[in-house]
């Protein structure tokens, strides 16, 4: 008796070969465009930022326990530093918050945008956790690393996507931004930064504001300014991001700079 062949679009073994790397690079673009629309999703606020940093109660706690146990001075010098930097958590949880409770004072039952972020822990947990607090839905674009990267439990169920491909991953963070927070944060926060400036600048994405969170850490890390000083970039090109030390303050900045494709108004 013969075998019926199987069908291309159902061979798992041919769609995870590399002949089909195309289609699968494809589908990672269908798939998420399809969920979307389908979640009546238009524009999102993208937090970016360290996946180490963890709240103040717990970095607090953490320090202490060092502490308690005799911990060796390197160590506690790094429990220390964990404090100062979870503060950059507290503030990312309380501006999704406050963006939130923003969008959800619309006229209808969607938010005017919703919070998205990389979907894993860090200042991504306390985005999608500010959002959840505030009874909003929000978004989780996680990506398969070899290091396992959970998704964290505050993200919308149907919004909680994963990608294989890190320049699809990119591409959703851009594809409905209306405007990118950006805390402090390792590689992958000055590549996700350096890129939507860069898209920004030659005019190739929509001009959007770009808020660049906590002078302190930031004035240590990158000086932009040098870029202009050296003639690298142009004096008009800091205009494209405003730096903020409190959630009051990017709100602020936000509200004022944002524009919804949904309504096609100022927010």
């Amino acid at each position: 008796m013969r075998t019926i062949p199987i069908k291309a679009y159902r061979d798992i073994g041919f769609l995870t070969s590399p002949h089909a790397r195309t289609l699968r690079i494809l589908a990672e673009y269908l798939e998420p465009e399809a969920r979307f629309q389908r979640e009546g999703i238009q524009d999102t606020v993208v937090f970016f930022g360290s996946a180490r940093t963890c709240s103040s109660k717990q970095a607090q706690k953490d320090l202490e326990a060092g502490r308690a146990r005799g911990a060796a001075p390197d160590e506690l010098d790094r429990l220390q530093i964990a404090v100062q930097l979870a503060r950059y958590y507290d503030d990312a949880r309380e501006l999704a918050r406050l963006l939130t409770v923003h969008a959800r004072q619309g006229q209808d039952d969607r938010e005017t945008f919703v919070i998205s972020s990389g979907g894993g822990p860090g200042i991504m947990e306390a985005a999608n956790r500010g959002a959840f607090e505030a009874g909003g839905r929000s978004i989780g674009l996680n990506i398969s690393l070899p290091h396992e990267q959970q998704p964290n439990p505050y993200i919308t169920q149907t919004l909680s996507l994963e990608f294989h491909y890190f320049f699809m991953r990119k591409l959703w963070f851009v594809q409905m931004a209306c405007a990118l927070v950006v805390f402090p944060g390792g590689f992958g926060t000055l590549d996700e930064l350096a890129e939507v400036l860069t898209l920004i600048q030659t005019g190739r994405s929509a001009a959007m504001p770009v808020v660049l969170y906590g002078t302190e850490f930031w004035d240590q890390v990158l000086s932009i300014e040098a870029l202009a000083r050296w003639g690298t970039i142009s004096p008009e090109d800091l205009q494209l991001f405003h730096r903020a030390d409190t959630p009051a303050d990017a709100f602020d900045y936000l509200t004022r700079n944002m524009r919804c494709r949904r309504q096609n108004l100022p927010l």
